[in-house]
């Protein structure tokens, strides 16, 4: 019996370690998610925001979907996948200029939101200098939410994209405080759902606004000192581009006709010069 039962030990050990090492290598698939930051414009010189940490939830069993997209304040399954905090100007992000947020491997499975962590430490830079506090808003401790919606399939790299549309997220408080808040308005973008269009206006000394109307809502963005603007985001289809430049200018505002978005990719339409 004694000699039984050194001869089962080590056999009920292999046994255990087998079952062990199959279930860790069904948890070991996984994605590359890409998430970066761009910004809509604003009539500022500068939108100083604190950028803490992203935030993503991966879910690996068959919940309900209606479930899933009830946006608890509940913090189970979220994971930091952020790079370094810091304050951002959020204003340097347009023409085609990104901030990177993250860029990491994630566990496959379902992402129904991704949150953008902001700290307390926002300032608002007037036209002519001026810099005033940004409050904070209370309920934001948990993260910004983010739909998503998205099943990531192991080995794919998944590209998000968060804009933070600025003009509808500075509020003047009523009254005569003078405060500003920070209420912040965004909207994801994954680059497989959606397409980008890119181009150039000259003169490029006047930044010019560059505007596309999708579903009644206007998506836009501001060119940058060498007159380049990219403009994500824009579900497939055709769209007229409105080109607006600085009022100073005395140059005459274009619309470019017949703009076509594909999913997934560019449309360059190249360099319009207004007169």
């Amino acid at each position: 019996m004694k000699n039984l039962k050194f001869f089962l030990m080590p056999l009920l050990i292999l046994i255990l370690s087998g079952c062990s090492s199959d279930n860790n290598d069904s948890n070991d698939e996984t994605s590359r998610v890409s998430i970066r930051l761009v910004d809509a414009p604003g009539d500022f010189e500068a939108v100083n925001v604190e950028v803490l940490d992203v935030l993503i939830n991966v879910n690996n069993d068959d919940d309900n979907e209606e479930e899933n997209n009830e946006e608890s304040n509940s913090d189970n399954g979220f994971i930091s996948i952020g790079e370094d905090s810091r304050i951002v100007n959020l204003l340097e992000f347009t023409g085609g200029n990104s901030l990177l947020l993250a860029d990491t491997e994630v566990p496959s499975g379902r992402v129904n939101q991704i949150r953008l962590l902001l700290g307390e430490n926002n300032t608002l830079v007037m036209r002519g200098g001026e810099e005033v506090a940004l409050s904070t808003p209370s309920g934001q401790q948990s993260g910004l939410k983010l739909q998503v919606n998205e099943d990531l399939e192991p080995g794919i790299t998944y590209n998000f994209t968060i804009d933070f549309d600025v003009a509808k997220s500075i509020v003047v408080q009523a009254g005569n405080s003078g405060r500003f808040n920070l209420n912040p308005v965004l909207r994801i973008i994954t680059e497989a759902t959606s397409g980008a269009i890119e181009g150039i206006v000259n003169p490029s000394e006047f930044q010019s606004m560059i505007t596309v109307t999708v579903d009644g809502e206007e998506i836009s963005t501001f060119t940058d000192e060498q007159g380049r603007f990219f403009l994500p985001g824009i579900p497939a289809g055709t769209y007229s581009l409105l080109i607006t430049p600085d009022e100073t200018s005395g140059l005459t505002e274009e619309t470019i006709e017949n703009v076509e978005v594909s999913n997934g990719e560019t449309t360059d339409i190249g360099t319009v010069t207004l007169e």
